[in-house]
């Protein structure tokens, strides 16, 4: 009887002895899965600017970025025409160290969207901007408002350029903005070319990349059911947040959260997709 008791308790011993071994592997499996997790997260993001603004507008978003973690590039853009300012942004993607998360604001949209087919691009994310189909342009996608809309008040061209009126820029482009620094950015404008605003796309990035889209309900520049025509055609995971056009200066934090689910999800959404088309093959 004192012989078989000893050969449980041994027995016992070494069922325990498994199962904490056996626990220490899991846990050690799951951080381990965790850091896997967390490393296939797009480090580099590079941020450009749309019409009438320059690159200082990121600012927030840039520094939201930061501090957790990732590598951002704020091209600045002549915005003189689609074609030099597609190159200035993909000068800057050419730095980068790893994939991609291309960002677009406005008229900058158009410019991720052809820019965007370079190969280390990985995800493409549009803030309250344009994304244009193949053959379209920022000229083209304005052209004929819907009745009721909100129409930008922009001046007639001066020598192939063209300016919003200073003081209808507050309301237009960034009305939840503090009234100095509205007043700040239409002192500050950056004359936007015709050439930039007729420049055709080639091929959208949109049609082969994953892409978000940061819809803003209260834009008096691209009028929300625009924006939502053109996220939906690109298959944009969307998100609407209440915010004037110049979201990116007014809400940062906001922006930097949909540019994060990109950065996290882009790669995933490409080995997916991959996936899908072997299957289909």
């Amino acid at each position: 009887m004192k012989h078989n008791a000893m050969a449980i308790d041994v027995r016992a011993r070494i069922i325990y002895g498994v199962l904490a071994i056996m626990t220490m592997m899991f846990n050690i499996g799951g951080d381990l899965m965790a850091q896997t997790n967390a490393s296939k997260a797009v480090k580099n993001i590079v941020l450009v600017h749309g019409g009438f603004v320059d690159g200082s507008g990121w600012q927030g978003v840039y520094k939201a970025l930061k501090k957790n973690g990732y590598n951002v590039t704020v091209v600045q853009n002549s915005t003189t025409s689609l074609a030099d300012d597609v190159a200035t942004t993909k000068r800057a993607i050419a730095t980068q160290d790893g994939p991609v998360i291309l960002v677009g604001h406005s008229y900058g949209g158009a410019v991720i969207t052809e820019a965007g087919n370079d190969q280390r691009v990985v995800g493409l994310v549009y803030i309250a901007a344009f994304a244009p189909d193949r053959g379209e342009s920022v000229s083209s996608l304005i052209k004929n408002p819907p009745p009721g809309a909100p129409v930008p008040p922009i001046l007639p061209p001066v020598d192939g350029y063209l300016m919003l009126d200073k003081a209808k820029f507050p309301a237009s482009f960034a009305g939840d903005v503090s009234p100095e620094e509205a007043a700040f950015m239409a002192d500050s404008q950056v004359p936007w070319g015709m050439n930039a605003l007729g420049g055709a796309v080639t091929e959208p990035a949109w049609k082969a990349k994953p892409s978000w889209y940061l819809l803003t309900t209260e834009d008096r520049m691209i009028p929300p059911d625009a924006q939502r025509q053109m996220s939906k055609r690109a298959g944009a995971t969307v998100v609407e947040v209440k915010g004037s056009h110049a979201v990116y200066v007014s809400q940062p934090q906001a922006v930097a959260h949909v540019i994060e689910a990109a950065a996290k999800g882009a790669l995933v959404a490409d080995k997916e997709k991959d996936t899908t088309s072997a299957a289909a093959d």
